[in-house]
């Protein structure tokens, strides 16, 4: 009777191992667009957890199977899926503590870490969470921090902490991209749409703008150009490599500025 019990457990096991995508079945949705993505993950009874966007463009998305305790990350960058790879139930902010977690007797510091982060795997440079908890927390506290614009605060001296905190302020940053880093009422012209762009058109482009060059200088195989705008007192560096913008910014002060 054991045996056939056994039998029945394994087979069971193997049964929702078919029945649940990973990310391998879903590859047919790599290079959609991203709202064509969004209905087929649905259509397949992924529901959406959470999105999270670093500085370089790209954007990390989760969702989660409830059916077949499911989890994968979508990757997208330009409006395109690039990407799908499986991902932990913690990245779902859901939990699954083993057997020999629970004789260690760590399952529930786990759980709880579990339900209170904010921080996904691809936060971590090599992808995964910490395996080791003090780790982990230390990581999550200095994501929250660096994410919130808190002061770093690292009085464990401790890498990880380190590491989320930087991780918080990438994630800040991406977030902010549509702002211009002044408060008030007066209006400013765009300008960070032109990083990447041809210089020539880019530099027309700024004129039409409101934007007359003030400065004009060669640095190494570099040419940097600011860029003044006394309406909204905006100062652009402007640094051409190859005949394209290399980096657009507002530096807020220069002599010429004025």
């Amino acid at each position: 009777m054991k045996k056939f019990i056994l039998l029945g457990a394994v087979a069971a096991m193997a049964s929702t191992a078919v029945l649940a995508e990973k990310a391998s079945q879903l590859s047919d949705i790599n290079g959609a667009r991203g709202g064509d993505a969004e209905s087929a993950l649905q259509s397949r009874g992924f529901a959406h957890v959470s999105t999270n966007k670093n500085s370089m463009g790209y954007a990390y998305s989760y969702w989660w199977d409830a059916q077949d305790d499911n989890c994968v990350q979508v990757e997208v960058y330009d409006g395109r899926v690039m990407t799908i790879s499986d991902a932990t139930d913690q990245d779902c902010g859901h939990h699954k503590g083993s057997d020999a977690a629970t004789a260690a007797g760590v399952v529930a510091g786990a759980a709880l870490l579990g339900a209170l982060l904010t921080h996904k795997s691809h936060h971590h440079e090599d992808g995964q969470h910490n395996a080791d908890q003090k780790a982990e927390a230390d990581y999550e506290r200095g994501y929250t921090d660096g994410l919130h614009n808190a002061s770093y605060h690292n009085y464990d001296r401790s890498d990880a902490y380190s590491s989320g905190y930087t991780a918080g302020v990438d994630e800040r940053n991406a977030n902010l991209r549509h702002h211009h880093n002044r408060g008030g009422y007066a209006s400013v012209a765009e300008y960070k749409d032109l990083k990447g762009a041809r210089a020539a058109g880019a530099m027309s482009d700024l004129e039409s703008r409101g934007f007359r060059q003030v400065d004009n200088f060669l640095s190494g195989n570099d040419r940097i150009s600011i860029q003044w705008r006394a309406a909204s007192r905006q100062c652009l560096q402007v640094i051409t490599s190859d005949g394209r913008i290399y980096d657009v910014r507002d530096i807020q002060t220069h002599p010429k500025c004025r």
